[in-house]
């Protein structure tokens, strides 16, 4: 600026009352060297693209400037005529003087490919650099040049990568150590299972909007992103599903009602490096089985997530034997969801149809059921080298009981399971739930609940006292958890 105002916003754009018109006769030419990076901040802020900014922050040969103002008023004298001033200078010219050290070998160890050390040293003689020993002095209008490594990308751009052969590279003897950790190959294995299962593996952004994060327990300050990309990715995500049910919701805009999706990578439930977990995910929505006339279809439901939950764990090496817990977080459905749980502590993973409030938020079309599961929660096998349990089969006859219980209506199927189950942990290989009758004569109160209990002796073939104590156990134990009753 001037006495008379702003002249123009130095290095970027020219005043308009400075600039020059057709009637303009007298021209104050100006070469100078602008700070780069001061050029790039203030063209980003002001939001100004221009030519002058494009060459000012790529940064302009400071050696030049002098002999640049005489071929400028040359030039101008030569087409317009004129006649010129005596050239005024401020400051001086900035020093960029600077040789680094070409190591030959270097260059031919980090390339891949065999270039004479001469043809390096004139590769750089003729862009310019002066070669003085192994010491390279990088020219005033190279400012990006500020390394060795330098050096060798401009060999090896001349030299041309087109030119480069593959070469495998050398083994070490023997047989090598396996480099996967356990969790690395639990990775791999609920990839391949969930893609065997027919789900199809998406890969979706870490970064999600603050109202999809909040739905699953996120959204706060400590996964804030401080320079989003995009509004809609201003926070880490908590969870995999919400991914999972953007690509469903935009899946189902364009036609396809049916789908498996799963994911396998990283949730966020802070900032700081460690606070982050491994997941699995997989998402089912609409029906399954064939559409057509001779197939029969119906809508997905819980045990579909469940069945594919557990196939997913036993690949991963969870134990077969886990409790079914409720008291999910509240994104699942409150009354249609299960835990998967070795104590009311250790949580392997949740199963379940998502909360018709999150699906609606999400814009997915119901019926929806999903699965999440945590691989670092699975334990180890107690010996590192086991690939897989020693197989266990005995020869001895099984026996099964079936016992039907009269209990109190809210009474859950799991209570009584697990109370049989406990009678005789060595013993009892499996029970299950066979049948439930509500209302008639027991009234609306109470419900009858059958299972079959099978025994499995290891050491002998059972006698039927055996059996006989083994039930009047069952039946203590489930008439204690449940306050039910033997019936009749």
């Amino acid at each position: 600026s001037d006495a008379a105002g702003v002249e123009s916003i130095g290095g970027i754009m020219g005043g308009l009352s400075t600039g020059c018109t057709q009637d303009t006769v007298n021209v104050f030419l100006e070469a100078a060297v602008w700070d780069r990076i001061q050029i790039a901040h203030t063209g980003r802020a002001l939001k100004i693209n221009s030519d002058a900014r494009y060459r000012n922050e790529r940064g302009i040969d400071p050696a030049y400037n002098m002999q640049a103002i005489e071929d400028a008023t040359q030039m101008i004298l030569d087409l317009c005529g004129g006649e010129p001033s005596e050239v005024v200078v401020a400051g001086r010219v900035p020093d960029t003087a600077r040789a680094y050290r070409l190591d030959p070998a270097r260059v031919v160890s980090l390339v891949g490919m065999e270039i004479p050390e001469s043809e390096q040293r004139q590769t750089l003689t003729r862009l310019g650099f002066r070669m003085e020993g192994n010491m390279a002095h990088v020219p005033s209008w190279r400012p990006d040049v500020l390394g060795e490594a330098d050096l060798v990308e401009e060999v090896a751009r001349v030299a041309s990568l087109t030119k480069l052969k593959g070469k495998p590279l050398r083994k070490a003897p023997g047989v090598q150590r396996p480099i996967l950790s356990a969790l690395q190959k639990r990775e791999q294995l609920a990839r391949r299972t969930a893609a065997a299962l027919g789900y199809n593996e998406c890969v979706t952004y870490s970064f999600i909007d603050s109202e999809a994060a909040a739905l699953f327990g996120g959204g706060g300050d400590a996964t804030m992103l401080a320079n989003p990309i995009s509004s809609d990715m201003s926070h880490m995500r908590p969870q995999l599903l919400p991914g999972l049910l953007r690509a469903a919701a935009r899946n189902q805009a364009r036609g396809f009602a049916e789908m498996a999706l799963f994911e396998v990578g990283h949730a966020f439930h802070g900032g700081e490096p460690g606070e982050q977990a491994l997941m699995v995910s997989g998402l089912l929505v609409g029906r399954t089985g064939p559409k057509d006339v001779h197939g029969a279809s119906r809508p997905v439901d819980v045990y579909d997530a469940k069945a594919d939950a557990e196939a997913v764990l036993a690949a991963m090496g969870a134990p077969a034997k886990v409790q079914i817990l409720r008291g999910a977080e509240g994104w699942w459905h409150p009354g249609r969801h299960g835990k998967l749980c070795l104590g009311p502590k250790k949580v392997l993973g949740v199963f379940g149809e998502l909360h018709p409030r999150v699906l609606s938020a999400m814009d997915v079309k119901g019926p929806a059921v999903a699965f999440t599961l945590y691989p670092a929660e699975v334990p180890l096998p107690r010996k590192a080298g086991a690939t897989r349990p020693a197989l266990a089969l005995n020869d001895l006859q099984a026996v099964e009981r079936d016992f039907a219980f009269v209990v109190d209506r809210d009474v859950e199927a799991l209570t009584l399971v697990n109370a049989a189950q406990g009678a005789d942990k060595a013993l009892i290989s499996d029970v299950r739930v066979f049948d439930e009758f509500i209302g008639g004569s027991l009234g609306e109160s109470k419900k009858s609940l059958a299972i079959t209990v099978r025994l499995q002796p290891t050491d002998a073939t059972l006698k039927e006292k055996d059996i006989e104590a083994v039930a009047a156990r069952i039946v203590e134990k489930v008439t204690k958890a449940t306050g039910g009753v033997l019936r009749g």
